[in-house]
């Protein structure tokens, strides 16, 4: 648990501060999570009381102390602190998503989120570290966006398909960071925590306003 991991370009060493920009961008997240705060206080008491939205936001705040402490640190307790946050806020998303903007039937859900959860565990055996993994979120986005959008005209579609867009952005800058650490040895992938923080903040904001209970527009016909 206490192995030394080091597989950004700004680390090069073992030194609690050996990655400044990594680690001090990580407020991004914190920042996301009290701006949720205060719009979660100027909403509805239903939604202030969702269980669903009260943890996307404190996840936020999770995501944001947890990789942090990746960043300083950096070892594998503290990778742990980072991954398994994200993990939970990308199911529980997908479950906010799929049963109530899509309105699938409750053990479609289930069964979706474990075989969603399956694949992620086995990307970094298949493929190496985490990318694939976060591939396999961005066309979550895509695909539950596009459905939204394309098919159903439920209006959360088009501003989760805008926020994959930034996450796309994102990830590139993430894949950049070793390729270019020749060349720009501060590395990019503090862009990846700053743009993150505004894809998870728009998420929950979407959340809000379009993943209340029986908020879905079903086809008629069809019930959820």
């Amino acid at each position: 648990m206490h192995r030394h991991i080091d597989i950004y370009c700004e680390r090069v060493g073992t030194a609690f501060w050996a990655e400044p920009l990594n680690a001090v961008s990580n407020l991004a997240f914190i920042i996301a999570g009290l701006l949720l705060v205060q719009v979660l206080r100027r909403e509805d008491p239903a939604v202030r009381r969702d269980p669903a939205v009260i943890a996307l936001v404190a996840l936020v705040f999770a995501i944001g102390i947890g990789s942090g402490l990746f960043h300083t640190f950096a070892v594998v307790w503290a990778a742990l602190t980072d991954v398994i946050p994200i993990a939970l806020f990308i199911l529980l998303y997908m479950y906010v998503a799929l049963r109530r903007m899509i309105a699938l039937p409750f053990w479609t859900c289930i069964l979706s989120l474990l075989g969603v959860l399956a694949l992620v565990s086995a990307m970094p055996i298949l493929f190496g570290f985490s990318l694939p993994t976060y591939g396999v979120a961005l066309t979550a986005m895509v695909v539950v966006g596009g459905f939204l959008h394309f098919v159903r005209s439920n209006p959360a579609g088009m501003p989760i398909l805008l926020t994959a867009g930034i996450f796309a952005v994102s990830l590139t800058l993430r894949t950049i960071d070793l390729p270019l650490c020749d060349v720009l040895p501060i590395g990019t992938h503090y862009f990846w925590h700053i743009l993150n923080a505004v894809v998870l903040y728009r998420l929950a904001r979407i959340a809000m306003r379009h993943g209340r209970v029986g908020s879905a527009v079903v086809p008629a016909g069809q019930t959820p």
